[in-house]
């Protein structure tokens, strides 16, 4: 069956994240011009046509289709959307089996052609709400002068103070409910398979590049990012049509205010053209070895040297990832680590320094394990660390409310009949017959066990998919 999709119709890709020798895009005002005069170029150019074109992405088998919060931020408008789970149901397992051909993404329209098993072909496209004029404006003043938030873009992240200053700013850059609006050649009224099949696929574009969601606001990211620069050069050269420091918003400071310093807001809004910090002088590659306690005077009773080498070793190992850490983009956004109990800390230490097995032993009585406890433990805090500790060691039951949820979830999971068959205690599912059990986290994941020496241990890290982290674990297939 034909839906009279042809490809026609579309005008040429202007704006893509490369430029026409295939180059990554860098931004305007880095070519040796100066950023006021390729600005100047910028502001007197034409705005072209914005589209991307993304090649059919592979069968998605054994992952979830969103990691990224932005991700499951679209599933969660299409499946707020949609009336009938069914219809999703299917359209997840078409996306899964790698049937839908190339996404084309244009403000206010996705479109990909969809392919029943029966190979008739559809077209499906899904509109969303552009961003107007106004909300541009307001969010590319706000982004201008915030450098993270671009320096973020850049690295392909969305952090979520971005999306909240952006909807301070009164522009809201995530999708809701009834934001999607579905058009197919099947000629469903509602989301049908083709169409949720194609969100789903767009799910994991906007996983790898949340300028897909921009493009379908209204801005690629060439424009989006030769604005901004504009912006930028903007104020630099003292263009901007007021300034703060004048009280009537006229741009001319009143008498005196030099004699008075900088103001601090002035100061901090000016870190965006004031020339970049040095940086950092590199990482080691490597920490540096633990000092020999092998001296000719013995060890104070009740100091053991071997014991105080592998300390200093693992504190040595642990600074230089927190450096690293602290080091890399978006540090400051992400949360505090949660400190460790001795119980915890004893399970990180064999699972991280790999100390003596007597050093080991007495790591287990102090924690209060057995050796095959604790072989449980460091299994789990390799998938997890603390979190999966958590979850090994402690059975609750979910109020209501998260158990009636957690159910709902772990059904659409999988399709009509694939489904392991379990029993459920508390937070736990269990299908003995496969040897697989599924433990439901406080924080709202999968954590994948499997039966071994008559023992439930952990097979693998979490995922919010229940199909998915069984898949991932290798305990069964997808």
């Amino acid at each position: 069956m034909s839906d009279g999709y042809d490809g026609g119709g579309y005008e040429r890709v202007a704006y893509d994240n490369t430029d026409d020798d295939g180059d990554r895009y860098d931004g305007v005002g880095f070519d040796g011009r100066g950023a006021a005069s390729a600005a100047d170029e910028r502001r007197d150019a034409p705005t072209p046509v914005q589209e991307r074109t993304f090649a059919a992405l592979p069968p998605a088998r054994g992952r979830g289709f969103a990691e990224s919060w932005w991700g499951r931020a679209w599933l969660k408008a299409l499946e707020d959307t949609a009336l009938d789970g069914e219809q999703l149901k299917k359209g997840r397992r078409f996306a899964r089996e790698g049937r839908v051909g190339a996404v084309t993404v244009r403000p206010g329209r996705i479109t990909a052609v969809v392919r029943d098993r029966d190979a008739s072909a559809y077209r499906g496209d899904v509109l969303l709400q552009e961003l107007s004029e106004a909300d541009w404006e307001r969010f590319l003043d706000m982004a201008a002068s915030r450098a993270g938030h671009v320096a973020a873009l850049l690295d392909r992240e969305m952090p979520p103070h971005l999306v909240e200053d952006a909807a301070a700013a009164g522009v809201d850059l995530l999708l809701g409910i009834g934001d999607l609006d579905p058009e197919c050649t099947c000629e469903a009224w509602d989301h049908c398979p083709h169409t949720a099949a194609l969100c789903y696929q767009v799910a994991r574009l906007l996983d790898q590049d949340p300028f897909v969601l921009l493009l379908m606001r209204g801005r690629g990211e060439r424009r989006l990012l030769d604005e901004l620069q504009v912006r930028i050069a903007d104020r630099a050269e003292g263009r901007a049509p007021s300034d703060p420091a004048a009280p009537d918003g006229s741009g001319v400071p009143e008498a005196g205010a030099q004699d008075r310093g900088v103001r601090a807001d002035e100061a901090f809004d000016a870190r965006d053209i004031l020339p970049p910090l040095p940086a950092p002088p590199p990482l080691p590659v490597e920490p540096g070895p633990a000092p020999s306690l092998d001296t000719e005077a013995g060890p104070e009773p009740g100091v053991e040297p071997a014991v105080l080498e592998m300390l200093v070793t693992d504190s040595a190992a642990r600074a230089c990832r927190m450096l690293a850490d602290a080091l890399s983009p978006g540090h400051e956004h992400q949360p505090l680590p949660m400190e460790l109990t001795p119980r915890q800390d004893a399970v990180r230490l064999i699972a991280d320094a790999g100390p003596e097995p007597w050093i080991a032993a007495r790591l287990a009585a102090g924690s209060g394990r057995s050796c095959l406890d604790l072989d449980a433990a460091v299994r789990a805090w390799r998938y997890g660390g603390a979190a999966a500790l958590a979850v090994l060691d402690e059975e609750w039951t979910p109020d209501a409310e998260t158990l009636a949820g957690a159910r709902t979830r772990l059904a659409e999971a999988w399709e009509e009949g694939e489904r392991p068959r379990f029993s459920s205690a508390g937070n736990r599912w269990t299908a003995v017959e496969e040897g697989v059990q599924l433990r439901f986290g406080r924080d709202r994941r999968w954590w994948p066990y499997r039966a071994e020496s008559g023992r439930w241990v952990p097979a693998g890290p979490a995922d919010d998919d229940a199909a998915a982290a069984l898949g991932g674990s290798g305990v069964t297939d997808d």
